[in-house]
């Protein structure tokens, strides 16, 4: 299970682990943001902070319906306690987090200041 809280500003806010290349883990806050369909989004200065590798471009509408290309990169996270490598999209924006790396998961929020924000895996259904 992956606790948060709810902002100010009435964001749901996780902290992740990300691996920099040295092998350290650095401590992110993240916006879960149901609306990206993403993995996760950070910032240029902090990518290149842990020198990740570059993998490919990417492309994708916004919510004003503008397009952008992006780098994608490539990272090891701390998510749920296990490590899994993920791709990172660089965005100049506060890091998000998308659906992508919440897919198998619940997701709870308290829409009140100071709220809880709360990730269950769900159950394996065969």
């Amino acid at each position: 299970m992956i606790i948060g809280s709810v902002n100010e500003y009435y964001e749901p806010i996780i902290c992740i682990g990300v691996c920099g290349l040295n092998g350290k883990i650095y401590e992110q806050s993240v916006i879960v943001d149901t609306g990206f369909n993403g993995w996760l989004s950070l910032p240029s200065d902090f990518i290149k902070m842990l020198d990740l590798a570059w993998k490919r471009r990417g492309r994708a509408t916004l919510g004003d319906g503008s397009e952008c290309v992006f780098d994608i990169y490539e990272a090891v996270v701390v998510w749920d306690k296990q490590f899994i490598t993920i791709p990172i999209d660089e965005a100049e924006s506060d890091p998000l987090l998308g659906m992508l790396l919440m897919e198998g998961y619940r997701l709870t929020i308290d829409a009140v200041e100071n709220g809880i924000v709360k990730l269950e895996k769900l159950p394996i259904i065969w």
